[in-house]
Parts: structure tokens; sequence; C-alpha cells
């Protein structure tokens, strides 16, 4: 993971193509095509997409740009009290705005209205302010409702769904710039050894060859707030790379409370030998016959353009996904989407970008909710801020760092993309083409069977949700993908630069993959949400195990050593820890004991890993992360739903991960699993064991990892047997007949270099303040 600096900015993005389509008697072709697509939809031509008007309003649709800005001229109004200072003249002793977005509403409240039609749930906003005009600074949320702004509106803390019991969390990086410069002080007294050493200087000049980068969290000694920092080189061929340039050398430091004429240099780190002061390491490097490793340097190495030999062929044209029609249909105004027997809602926020909600098949809601909770990774080696690291990037922002997604290369150049709108920081960032929609063909059958007399083979066509969020040097590529058979598929994927160490004394942590340079071993751990209602809120979770047997039989003379199923049901919280079994010999199904099917098996829901090998966290009561990522311990948990239990974890729980706003063990009190409304909480995610194959960027292909949601004694046979795209050859007749039952094929001439548009109007994020405005502010 990139380091906390490193993370603290970036975004950019882009647009989608193609032909015919065949709408239905409820849709019509969009007006608006977007982008510079061209508006015929005849053959060979891009298809317009089909709009869709949802059935109801999207409960979960961010604020609008109009309600964000009224919302923080409210804030800003001295009448509030907040004593805020706008974000152009605040320093660390200021109040500033953080995060304005709205506030999900709760289940209960939810179902009142799309169940029952009650009145639609009010409409409140989560403010996350900051608070520095103190000698401890803090951070705090807030919910302010009803959103419009309007004389009703009023503000409170937003407590009730922390565990902690109150959303407010220590802030011991409010003097981050302050700190910054606190360090260069240091290190610049020691510039000349560094050059000897490193090959670097960090003074804070411009002509720095060097660069610092403090850990994430922050440590504690008792009382003290301690901090490392480790050198780095920065690059000088123009690539993103410096966070495998790391020189070798570390820094201590006591930066505890306010006052930095109080903080003090601790000590400095370097080829395993821990000197106390500046003084003693210049006393050590002073004598002969000091060791003077090598030293990292910026290369080729790490350039992520084309480089070798071309190989044979490759050159020439590659395969092309081609959508001849848009068979899906959208409101993107309520971000609604249908295809086939599926239908949901989209919503997407500051901390974990995109989700899911209401999600129906055939006519009935399956999921309530469903998306990323958080982006954990935890690393270890043999030097202090490779050990002491643990970064929980919805701190940072998946949904602000929502990467623009490029037409023909990450999506179908004909994909729906969406954009997305942060609030964020008192200013509003618009994040074009964040979400691409698109068709697939799967690359091989949903089913198929050959006889002597016929073959019939199903094509497997898929629809996909897909966003990537690029937080400092990781890209995160996250789907979701809807198949005929009714299954739902979540997948992550891995890439970007390392986070890599130097590579002395590593051994035990990783291999040396570069002259000066080790690979840090981590585990990404990706907790999701998933809100399941089988035929209702209540539902229960089943275990069928597969189990050896020996047994005896009324036909046979000797017993037998065989298998069979074993059926059981979690009954409390208390059993709601749970790994994936070894040999896949489990099932775990979320049914509705009151629903049976047809035939008496109870309706439900299969979950099962299908990509990879989804993992949890290696590190147990880990001594960095503490009590903030309980939710990494275990392949997935089950508890009861409830509205105070709306995530696993906070934004802030690493601000004090030993007295996080969200423990996510206090979820588990020993209710009732039967029959109740169950949430489930998985962990996708990687052991990542850097090693060359790594550099400059981790492929994908080698960092994923995925889970399938698929019915389960939920219909009473194969769904996809509706799709018109089956074959059936016939070889018993006199002439070889192949019916298709009506599927339609694109026979038409189609201009291939449609899949790949003029990237040169690749759009970037644009970011408007909407503060400061003449005299609204608070003032310091």
């Amino acid at each position: 993971m990139a380091g906390f600096v490193k993370k603290l900015a970036l975004v950019t993005a882009l647009f989608g193509l193609i032909s015919e389509s065949r709408p239905g008697p409820t849709f019509h072709k969009s007006k608006n095509p977007r982008g510079n697509r061209r508006q015929s939809t005849s053959c060979g031509d891009t298809p317009a997409d089909i709009i869709v008007e949802a059935p109801q309003i999207n409960l979960w649709k961010g604020l609008t740009n109009e309600e964000a800005d009224d919302l923080l001229e409210w804030l800003y109004d001295s009448k509030q009290g907040l004593n805020l200072t706008t974000a152009d003249k605040a320093g660390p002793w200021d109040n500033t705005v953080g995060v304005t977005e709205i506030l999900f509403p709760n289940k209960t409240d939810s179902l009142a209205y799309l169940d029952r039609g009650e009145v639609e749930p009010v409409r409140n906003a989560r403010v996350g302010l900051f608070f520095g005009a103190t000698p401890n600074p803090y951070m705090q949320n807030f919910i302010v409702g009803p959103i419009p702004v309007s004389p009703e509106t009023t503000i409170e803390p937003l407590n009730y769904i922390y565990t902690k019991e109150v959303g407010k969390t220590p802030n011991y990086r409010a003097d981050l710039q302050l700190n910054l410069g606190y360090y260069k002080t240091m290190t610049s007294t020691i510039a000349d050894i560094t050059l000897d050493l490193l090959g670097v200087s960090v003074t804070g000049n411009t002509d720095d060859t060097g660069f610092i980068q403090p850990i994430d969290p922050l440590q504690k000694e008792g009382d003290r707030i301690i901090d490392w920092i480790t050198f780095g080189v920065k690059p000088t061929l123009g690539y993103d790379d410096a966070t495998i340039l790391i020189a070798g050398m570390w820094m201590k430091f006591d930066i505890t409370g306010r006052d930095f004429s109080k903080w003090t240099s601790l000590g400095v780190f370097y080829n395993n030998i821990f000197y106390e002061s500046t003084d003693e390491l210049r006393a050590a490097w002073e004598k002969p016959g000091f060791v003077n490793l090598t030293k990292a340097t910026d290369g080729e190495f790490a350039a992520t353009d084309r480089q070798g030999d071309e190989l044979p062929y490759e050159t020439l044209p590659p395969p092309a996904s081609v959508e001849t029609s848009k068979r899906y249909a959208i409101d993107k105004g309520n971000k609604y989407v249908t295809w086939m027997d599926f239908a949901f809602y989209m919503a997407f926020d500051r901390d974990t970008g995109l989700k899911f909600f209401n999600m129906k098949y055939k006519g009935e809601r399956i999921i309530y909710e469903l998306g990323v909770q958080e982006a954990h990774s935890h690393y270890a080696g043999s030097d202090p801020f490779q050990s002491g690291t643990s970064y929980l990037d919805s701190f940072y922002g998946l949904g602000t760092y929502a990467s623009s997604l490029v037409p023909g290369w990450d999506c179908p150049a004909a994909a729906t993309y969406l954009d997305n709108v942060i609030h964020d920081d008192a200013s509003t960032t618009t994040l074009p083409d964040t979400i691409c929609i698109f068709e697939q063909d799967a690359g091989y059958p949903l089913a198929r069977h050959t006889t002597a007399n016929y073959v019939t083979v199903s094509k497997n066509t898929q629809l996909v949700v897909r966003w990537i969020a690029t937080v400092g040097n990781y890209d995160y590529l996250m789907d979701y993908v809807f198949s005929l058979d009714g299954t739902i598929e979540v997948k992550v994927r891995a890439s970007g630069y390392i986070q890599g160490t130097y590579y002395a004394d590593n051994e035990d942590y990783g291999y040396k993959i570069h002259d000066a340079l080790s690979g840090s071993m981590h585990d990404h751990v990706i907790n999701y949400k998933l809100d399941m209602d089988i035929n209702g809120t209540a539902n229960s979770f089943q275990k069928v195990d597969i189990v050896p047997v020996t047994t005896s039989y009324p036909w046979s003379t000797l017993p037998r050593n065989t298998m069979k199923l074993s059926r059981s049901f979690l009954a409390t919280e208390d059993e709601g820890k749970l790994n994936w079994p070894t040999n896949a010999g489990s099932m775990y199904l979320v049914v509705n004991k009151d629903s049976p099917n047809a035939y008496g098996e109870l309706r439900g829901y299969r979950i099962a890993p299908n990509l990879g090998s989804p993992i949890y966290l290696t590190v147990q009561n880990s001594s960095v992360a503490q009590l903030s990522n309980r939710f990494a311990t275990n392949h997935l948990f089950v508890t009861k739903q409830k509205d105070t239990e709306l995530k696993s974890t906070s934004a802030w729980n690493g601000q004090d991960p030993g007295d996080p706003l969200v423990d996510f063990d206090t979820f588990f009190d020993g209710e009732s699993l039967d029959q109740e409304d169950l949430v489930i909480w998985f962990n996708l995610g990687m052991h990542h064991v850097p090693h060359t194959g790594d550099i400059p960027n981790t492929v994908f292909s080698t960092s994923q990892s995925g889970i399938s949601i698929s019915p389960h004694n939920y219909l009473l046979r194969d769904p996809s047997r509706q799709s018109s795209h089956i074959v059936y050859i016939n070889k018993t007749a006199s002439t070889l007949t192949a019916e298709t039952y009506g599927g339609e094929v694109a026979t038409c001439v189609f201009d291939l270099a449609q899949l790949y548009p003029d990237l040169t109007s690749f759009p970037a994020s644009s970011t408007n303040s909407a503060f400061p405005e003449p005299d609204l502010g608070g003032g310091s």
C-alpha cells in the first residue's frame, strides 16, 4: 500500500460505445448519447443506452451539488456554533469541514417505504468535522437533517452507529505539515551522512534527492505519540515508483502534544543497528570500517512503458469485446439498472465507493445491501516502518480515489459509463466515468451436452458492473458479475506498484527483487457487507457438511465407507465467526425455513469462494492494528441485522486503534440467528509476498479473489433455460438442423475503430470548492 503522504492525493476518467437493440414495450432509447457517440442506432453503430424509469426513488442517492452547497453554507453560519474556518484560510489550529454526504437510511425505515408504501425516510447527511482549535484536536461525526436544508434542519452528534457510542476520535495527525517540517530539520542535520550511506539528502530544499514518509498508523508508547519515517529515493524517470525506492534508513520521533518545541528525535535505524541519537550515528559513521550498504537507485526496471523484444505476432490486433446491442436498461438519475431478471439500485460514498441496494431477482429482493466496507493492508518486515504499517484505506477514501476508466482498456468502449460525485473537504469533486456497465461473453458456455442424437449449448452472457479505486500505489479493480443462472459474483483484483522495502536483513519477510530492494510481505483483506433477504427478512444460516462415514445398509453384508450430508444451523452470533472449510467440505447457505420449495427443500442462496484463495489476516492480535481491524480475523461472519451496526469499521478507526469508533467484535453478543434478519460480512483478499514478477507492477492475474452468491433450491430448475441464445443441433435429421429459439445474431459490418476511441479527450476529475465565499465562514 502507498504511504500516508502519498495517499493524500489523486484521480482522473472517460466514456463508451456501439450497435443495434430491440427495446421492450416499457423502455425507450436515450435521447442523449454520451460524449461524442453517434446518435444513429443503425446496424454497426454504437447502440444508445436504453432508459428505464426506476419504480421507486433511490433512497441511497448522494447529495446533489445544490444540497451540498446549502449544507456547507448552513454549517458555516455562526448560528451553529461550530467556529468553522473556510479551507482557503484554515491552518492546523482551525476547525474545518471534512466529508459531507448522505447518511444511508436505516433499513427499518427503508423497508417501510420499499415494501409497505409508507412515507419516504427522512433524508439526513453525515458531516465529518475536524476540530483543530484546541490543545487536543479531534474529529467528530454529526448527523444533519432533514436535507435539503430548511428551518427544521438541526445538527447533533452522530453516535448510534459507533460501538464506541460516540462518533469522536483524537486527531493525532492534525499537525502533519508541522511534523514533516520538523522531521526535515532533523534529517538536514545528517544530510552528509545520508548522502554517503543512502545517496540522497532530505533538507526541505527544492534540490533534495530524497523524500521522507511517515508511518500509518501512528504508534503509542505509554502516553507518548510515536512516529517513524522512512527515507526514500526520489523517482527520476517520471514514473510513480517512489514506494519501491526505499533507501534503508529510518528515524523515530516523539511528537506528543502540539508544542513542537517539545518534539524530540528518538533515534536512527540503519543496517539492523538502532542508534539512540543522530550524534551516536555520526560518531559510529566517522569511525573507520563503518559498513556502507548498497544504495537504492531509480532505473528502467521500475518503468511501465513497453520494454524488451516484441512477441511473435503480438503487434497484430488483439481480440476485442463487441456489444452489438444494449440489453440492459438504466435510470441514470436514480442509478437503477435492470438486466434480464435482475434489478438493483447503486450508491456511492467517499469512504468505500460503490454499493448496491434493494437487489431483486425475478421480482423478489434477495439482497438489501452489498458493498465494500474496508480495504485493509497489513505489512511485516525487519524494519520499523514495514513492521508498523497497517493501512485502512477507507481513511483515504476508496470513493475519493475512484479512477476514471479507460474505454477499450479498462472496460469495453461501448460500456455505459457513470460519473460519481464526492463532497469532501468543503468542496465538490466530480469523478467522471468511474463506473462502467457492460455485457460480456464469459468465454465458456453456461451449459452444454452432447449425445449421439443432438448437441445443446447455452451461451454464457453476463452483466458486469466495474469500478477501480487507486489509493496511492495500489489499484483495486472491483467487479460485480451477474449471470443468467441467477448467480452474482463479487471479485477484486490488485495491481500497481508494491510498497517495497530495503533488502538488508529482510530475508524472513520477503524476496530480494532488485539490487537494493526487497518485497514486503503483506495481507490484503477487503471486507464486504452482504445483507441478504431470502423471501423476506426472516432467514437462517445453514451449514451442510459433506462428511466421511462408515455405515451399514440392509442390502449390504458389510459396512461401507462412504459420505453423507450433515445439516446444521447457526444458533446464535456466538457461532457466527466462520472460515471456509477444509477441502471445500461444507456448503454455507442463507435460507428461509418458512419458505420451502415444492419438494420441501429450503429455498436459499449459497455463498462460496470461486476465484483465487480468499484469505483472512495472518497476523493475530496485531500489535499495530489492535482493535481497529477485527473484521479481518476470519473468512466470513454472520450477525443479526441492526440499524446501529451499519458498518464493520469506520474510516477513522486507524486514528486510535486501541479505542476505535467501531470494534467489530462487539457485534457478537449472543443474539439468535434463527429466522432473523441476517448480515454476512465476508473477506476477499490475498497473501501477497512480492517477487520479481511484481516489478514494475503487480499483475491482476496473480492477485485476485472472489466469491459467488448463487441460488440453492431457490428455483425449481436452471433459470437460464429461458435464454433465447441456446443452440440445439439435431444430428438425426437427414439435413442437419440448428435451432436457436429466436436469439438474434449480429451480421452487420461493424466499425472496429469504435473499440478504441480517441483518448486525447480522456476526462479529468473536476473540483468545485463551494467555499470560500465572502464572509460566510465562522473564522478562527
